[in-house]
C-alpha cells in the first residue's frame, strides 16, 4: 500500500501507464467490467424466446424476474466498473484528503453491496435454471450457464475490490501527507509582546533635560 492518503501518493506525481494497469485494484476492476459484459450479454442475447402466442418469455424457468435481475445487476456493474476505473486514474490527482476519503468509502460500500447482489443473483439464477425445462434445440443453454458461472466469479472480484477499499480506508492519512500549515496559529507570534509599560515607551535619544520654568537657554555658536 502506497504512503500518502488512503493508499495514494501525493498529488502532482508523474503518471506511469504500465504501473497503473498492473495495479491489483485496476486488474480487479477490469475483470469486474469484463464479467459484467458476459453476464448481461449472455442473458440479453439468448435468454428470451417467443412462445406460441408470439410473446417473449425467459428460458430460465419461464421467470422474467430472473432474466431481468441478471441483466440489471450486470448493466449497473458494467457502468460502475468504468466509473471506478476512471476514479483510479484520477485518485492520485485528488489533492483533497476529504475527497479521497469519500471516494474510498463509496468504493467500499458499492463493491461490498454488489458482491452481495451477485451472490444473490448466482443463487437465484442457479436455482431457477435447475428447475427449467431444456429449451428446444438447447437454445441459450450455453449462454445461461456462462451467465451463472460468471456471476459466481463476480462475487470474488467485487469482494476483492471491497477488500482493497477497506485496506485503503484503514490505512488512513500518512502524517507526512498533511500540510504543516496551521491556519489558526498567530501570524505574529514571532514578535515578542511585553506588558511592561516602561519597556514599551523609552525615552528618545539625544533628549535634553528641560530646565524649570519652561525656558531653554540658547547659546549662539562662535565663529
Amino acid at each position: 500500500m502506497d504512503s500518502g492518503a488512503y493508499g495514494g501518493g501525493k498529488a502532482g506525481g508523474t503518471f506511469d501507464p504500465i504501473a497503473f494497469v498492473q495495479r491489483p485494484i485496476v486488474v480487479l476492476r477490469s475483470l469486474c467490467w469484463l464479467f459484467a459484459i458476459i453476464v448481461f450479454g449472455c442473458i440479453s442475447s439468448q435468454g428470451w424466446l417467443l412462445n406460441e402466442q408470439k410473446k417473449e418469455y425467459c428460458i430460465i424457468n419461464n421467470n422474467g424476474s430472473a432474466c431481468n435481475y441478471g441483466v440489471g445487476i450486470g448493466v449497473i456493474a458494467f457502468l460502475a466498473s468504468m466509473g471506478f476505473l476512471a476514479g483510479e486514474y484520477f485518485f492520485e490527482q485528488m489533492s483533497s484528503v476529504k475527497t479521497r476519503k469519500h471516494y474510498v468509502m463509496g468504493d467500499l460500500a458499492f463493491s461490498g453491496l454488489w458482491a452481495f447482489l451477485y451472490f444473490i443473483g448466482f443463487c437465484y439464477l442457479a436455482n431457477q435454471w435447475s428447475n427449467s425445462k431444456t429449451p428446444e434445440g438447447n437454445y441459450g443453454v450455453s449462454n445461461i450457464n456462462a451467465a451463472i458461472i460468471f456471476s459466481l466469479f463476480s462475487i470474488f472480484t467485487w469482494g476483492g475490490c471491497a477488500w482493497f477499499a477497506f485496506q485503503r480506508f484503514k490505512a488512513g492519512v500518512d502524517p507526512t501527507f498533511s500540510s504543516t500549515y496551521d491556519p489558526t496559529a498567530n501570524a505574529y507570534a514571532s514578535y515578542p509582546v511585553t506588558t511592561d509599560m516602561n519597556e514599551q515607551y523609552q525615552e528618545p535619544p539625544f533628549s535634553g533635560v528641560q530646565p524649570q520654568g519652561g525656558q531653554v537657554n540658547f547659546q549662539a555658536p562662535t565663529y
